[in-house]
């Protein structure tokens, strides 16, 4: 045992408490935070099973481990099998501040390997010096994860949602390499890994194989925490999926043991007795390929180029919808772009981009959304420097182009400017910046069509000369030669693509889109153009001649069009684009060096403080060190006034710093701070489809059929008129017919139809989330210009939210230290402002156990037997008591604080009003509008409020809970007026007001901090200010008038544009070669109306 990972096994222990604290990390189990190793391998009970090669392994496992009967974890699991492993059998909240310094430890001690020594065996887990954190990391723990911690009580959660290891003493380790797991006690074993990332070989040390990055980058899946499905789940895994691999192929043997009589380390660290029984073995399946083999699903975002009209959207999403795996698919056209969640089980990602590249001839690129990434330029040899041993985080490496390679790694675990500076140097260096992916493909595609464009001009302008220029009839020969050799090249290069595009949509979607009438268009010209051109070179030429220029000009018109419309959509999107406020470069304060220096934004990492200088963009979210400034943060919150920043205050990334200095320390990477944040809640809106969309899709769906059916009819009767009325020739009636009939198929443009609302709900998106609305669903957009009812919360949303203590009753003042250590951690309006006061009077808390939060009541604990509460005073049944009457007939929030239901002190409490809420009010009042306020307030407070604000009293609910919000909103939405839906909004900034916000029409948050992305409203409001409500309003009206507008054309023009092709005015039609402008002249006005929402009063 002494070269065991382990140790001596100490001695007995018991079952480890709910809630574990630093005290008993050492002494609990010995499997809870270090290695286990599997057991004895010259077990003869269960035969042993050879790895075929690495990273394939079967083995027997015994069900009655030592873990999994409870040793190591609380046996009372049943009704918790969703919580983390770490985390279940606990009483919550189940991690503690001592969590934190475990965090902060494993950041020192992850500093002190950032460079592992090939060939290291085994290295002490001190991480820093006597095994405490330096202040540093405590500092940055602290700051990154306090506030989670004091919300929810666990940590766990969101270590492992970021790929990450718990922070908790690990009770079970579900491992993805347990079946290469070590097979004998005896073999030295390396280091606990310090990485969080490498969960599945925590004892690795030195870089990582790709085998190994292959099993990394399922746990970045955001089903991370899911079961791999070709591995059979044990009750608890810490022992029985040994952690200890070799990172070589092993012969895993049966994991056996006794009923865990003993403790979790004698029976995981010490050989089994030879004579206990094998109970329930259960055969692991073998892992072919890690990478494919994970259950659950995975959300993938692809950027899809080559998408020019709605029916390449039709097609993208029948093509996707056929693929089982594909589920919850959202595509959209203005932004080439599909998003859906993959099922692992049945297929893969690359199975899915495959069938949808050979089925629909799009090209296709996996935006990447999880994990840090980093492009490189790599001199010489890209695939022999992806092929060696990975650095400790670095997840995955895919070649981008000939010298440019792509690294996935775990920013927690290692930075980027370590991997580019320290651990790889030169001659590898950072690539050039590239934009926004998504835009960045749309860039690409615009230009790949200009080029396209032009070449098809400079090959059509000779045919035009040709066929219009007096040219002498000696050579005429020559020329309708060099004719169709030119025609033949625009129709093979140029509409050559159309048709592979064309008759795949019909095979495999079903659907006969743009693409098949410019297929059918062209292909009529340049046939009987190459017919006439063999008559002629017979010597008995047609009367009509050849027409090469109708069929070379009508390509490149159709071609002129698409550029066009290809880069005012593209244009459009990129005005409108969040991701452009990232600052691309950053003055990082060196540590090592003592001095400052500009770098690429994109090497910035945990740790990291940097100086924003005057007139500057904040390069990444960040809290001031020291200086003061005053920041513009109009670009992201629509807040025009700088906002005063000064040591403590946190600073937003693309924000434009005042004339002062600032030292700020990182608390965001650049990808993923608060511009990708909002930028990411947009492009959500965007990928939404309203109602209308569906009224547009249904025409533009029977469009191309129905003009396929005109075309038909207006050959047949030109023909007739040309035969019988105006006496041609079959041969002459039918050029005729065939002029008329290429017309009526290119003119019609279902585009602008298809354009109609993503465009207008792509600008309007932006624009509002320029003003600081975020529209999360374009759902949001259609119907809030409807709002029939607004219903307020009182505090922090009509209200400031930071109540200031204006009366108070103390009966017992030397309780007021326990009410102190009860409400001075708790994020409450009320309990702050308490909390403020008694710190104010000199007051010093006491340290009571973690209090429990009550929504919609107060908080509490217990001390020494005695049972601590402070809250409202309904909840604690002192409503009628006079000190409790009086402040609330002043209109009072009232707090009261008991002990063992015994009153010791009430204060009474005033919130401020915000600025815009009386004018706010008025305004929706005068538009018709019934304005609510719902708190869960006293009702003395509420009305009094109501009646400054002159809302009725009967839209008045006080002391509501979060169930009673969500049944008074219940209660609007059901009050239907003849016809007519009632839209209701509710606006509320807490999180009890989650169930009224998802209950209503459209849920409105008002957003105080950066943490946008965890509202789950339809709408937040980046800014404190209720004429957001109003913006949003006024949002919508114009942009459903742009979509009518839009509908209205696309019915003018087509209509319109069609009866003249098809020859119904007598003395005017639309010449052939020129109807390749049509789609110009119907898209641009659509795109032109949606684009001018940005200088539209809103």
């Amino acid at each position: 045992m002494g070269s065991g990972c382990c140790g001596p096994p100490p001695a007995p222990a018991t079952e480890p408490p709910a809630a574990p604290n630093a005290a008993q990390s050492d002494a609990t189990s010995s499997c809870q935070d270090e290695c286990c190793d599997a057991g004895d391998s010259n077990d003869g009970d269960a035969a042993p099973v050879e790895a075929s090669e690495p990273g394939q392994a079967s083995a027997t496992l015994d069900n009655n481990n030592c873990c999994s009967s409870g040793q190591c974890a609380d046996s009372n699991s049943e009704d918790d099998s969703d919580a983390p492993a770490c985390c279940r059998g606990t009483t919550a909240p189940c991690c503690d501040t001592s969590c934190l310094d475990r965090l902060a430890l494993r950041e020192c001690s992850m500093s002190e390997h950032l460079l592992p020594k090939e060939g290291a065996e085994s290295t002490d887990f001190d991480g820093a010096p006597e095994g405490k954190a330096c202040n540093r990391h405590i500092t940055s723990a602290l700051d990154r994860y306090g506030a989670t911690l004091e919300a929810l009580g666990c940590l766990c959660r969101s270590l492992i949602a970021l790929g990450q290891e718990t922070c908790c003493e690990i009770r079970e380790r579900h491992s993805l390499s347990s079946a290469t797991s070590s097979p004998s006690i005896d073999q030295p074993t390396a280091r606990r890994s310090l990485p969080r990332a490498q969960l599945d070989s925590c004892c690795s040390t030195g870089p990582t194989t790709p085998s190994q990055a292959a099993q990394n980058r399922l746990r970045l899946r955001k089903t991370c925490g899911q079961s791999i499905s070709s591995a059979t789940k044990p009750s608890a895994g810490a022992c029985a999926g040994s952690c200890c691999s070799n990172d070589k192929p092993a012969k895993v043997p049966s994991v056996k043991n006794d009923s865990c009589q003993v403790s979790c380390a004698d029976a995981c660290c010490s050989s089994p007795p030879a004579d206990a029984p094998v109970v329930g073995k259960v055969p692991v399946q073998t892992i072919n390929d890690v990478e494919n083999q994970g259950a659950g699903k995975e959300h993938v975002v692809l950027s899809v180029s080559g998408m020019t009209c709605t029916g390449c959207e039709t097609k993208l999403n029948r093509t996707l919808a056929t693929v089982p795996a594909v589920r919850d698919l959202k595509t959209s056209l203005v932004l080439s772009r599909a998003e859906f969640d993959i099922d692992l089980r049945l297929g893969s990602v690359d199975e899915v981009v495959k069938h949808l590249e050979r089925t629909t001839e799009f090209k296709c690129e996996r935006i990447r959304s999880q994990g840090a990434s980093l492009d490189i330029i790599v001199p010489s040899e890209p695939a022999q420097f992806m092929s060696q041993a990975w650095p400790e985080g670095v997840i995955d490496m895919a070649l981008v182009c000939k010298q440019i390679v792509r690294v996935a790694f775990d920013a927690r675990t290692v930075g980027a400017r370590d991997l580019v500076e320290k651990i790889w140097g030169p001659p590898v260096e950072l690539a050039p910046p590239r934009g926004d992916t998504a835009l960045e493909a749309g860039s690409k595609h615009v230009r790949h069509v200009g080029y396209m464009t032009l070449l098809s001009a400079i090959l059509t302008i000779p045919v035009l000369v040709m066929a219009w220029a007096p040219l002498p009839d000696s050579r005429e020969l020559a020329y309708s030669s060099a004719s169709l050799a030119l025609a033949t090249i625009v129709q093979v290069v140029i509409a050559g693509p159309f048709y592979p595009k064309a008759l795949k949509a019909l095979v495999f979607s079903r659907v006969i889109e743009m693409d098949l009438l410019i297929v059918l268009s062209t292909s009529a010209a340049y046939i009987f153009s190459v017919i006439s051109f063999g008559y002629f070179v017979a010597g008995n030429p047609l009367s009509t001649g050849q027409f090469f220029e109708t069929s070379t000009l009508l390509v490149t018109l159709i071609m002129v069009g698409r550029w066009v419309a290809a880069l005012a959509r593209q244009k459009a999107v990129e005005s409108i684009s969040i991701r452009s406020l990232q600052a691309s470069t950053a003055v990082l304060c060196d540590k090592e060096s003592g001095g400052e220096r500009e770098i690429d934004a994109r090497l910035l990492q945990y740790g990291d403080t940097f100086k924003v200088l005057p007139d500057t963009r904040v390069p990444t979210d960040g809290t001031v060190l020291t200086g003061s400034s005053e920041v513009d943060e109009s670009m992201l919150t629509g807040e025009s006034r700088p906002v005063e920043k000064y040591p403590k205050s946190v600073v937003i990334a693309g924000s434009i710093n005042g004339p002062g200095v600032m030292t700020v320390r990182l608390t965001r990477l650049p990808g993923d701070n608060t511009i990708h944040a909002i930028a990411a809640m947009v492009d959500e809106a965007k990928l939404s489809k309203p109602k209308l969309q569906d009224l547009a899709d249904q025409v533009a769906s029977y469009f191309v059929p129905v003009v396929v059916a005109l075309t038909i009819i207006t050959f047949v009767i030109w023909i007739a008129v040309g035969v019988a009325v105006r006496g041609y020739g079959a041969a002459k009636a039918t050029v005729e017919a065939i002029t008329y009939a290429i017309t009526v198929l290119i003119v019609s443009c279902p585009c602008a139809i298809g354009l109609a609302v993503p465009m207008v709900v792509v600008i309007a998106s932006g624009v509002a989330a320029e003003r600081g609305i975020i529209f999360k669903s374009a759902t949001a957009i259609e119907v809030a210009h409807k709002t029939s009812h607004v219903v307020f919360d009182k505090t922090g949303t009509l209200t400031r939210g930071k109540l200031a203590v204006v009366g108070n009753e103390c009966i017992d003042n030397e309780a007021l230290p326990l009410l102190l250590g009860l409400v001075e951690n708790s994020r409450h309006p009320v309990s702050v402002g308490v909390a403020a006061h008694l710190r104010d009077t000199g007051v010093t808390s006491v340290t009571v156990p973690e209090p429990k939060s009550l929504t919609g009541k107060g908080i509490e604990t217990t001390l020494g037997g005695r049972k601590l509460q402070a809250g409202n005073s309904r909840w604690l049944g002192q409503s009628d008591n006079e000190l409790v009457q009086l402040l609330l007939t002043q209109g009072c929030t009232v707090l009261c604080f008991a002990i063992d239901n015994e009153l010791k002190a009430v204060y009474g409490l005033e919130d401020e009003l915000r600025p815009d809420a009386a004018k706010t009010v008025e305004t929706l009042q005068e538009r018709g509008v019934s304005v609510h306020v719902v708190s869960g307030d006293d009702d003395g407070a509420v009305r009094a409020l109501a009646s400054k604000l002159r809302i009725p009293s009967d839209n008045v609910r006080s002391r509501s809970s979060p169930a009673d919000k969500k049944d008074y909103v219940q209660t609007l939405l059901g009050a239907a007026t003849g016809h007519k839906q009632p839209v209701v909004v509710f606006c509320g900034d807490g999180t009890n007001d989650a169930v009224a916000l998802a209950q209503a029409t459209i849920g409105v948050h008002m957003n105080e901090g950066t943490d946008v992305a965890q509202s789950a409203a339809d709408v937040v409001l980046m800014r404190p200010t209720l004429g957001g409500i109003l913006t949003m309003i006024n949002a919508s009206r114009k942009s459903v008038h742009r979509i009518w507008f839009n509908f209205g054309w696309s019915f003018v023009y087509n209509t319109f544009a069609v009866l003249l092709a098809a020859g119904a005015f007598v003395n005017a039609r639309i010449p052939p070669e020129f109807a390749g402008l049509g789609e110009l002249v119907s898209v641009l006005p659509v795109i032109a109306a949606a684009v001018l929402l940005r200088w539209s009063k809103i």
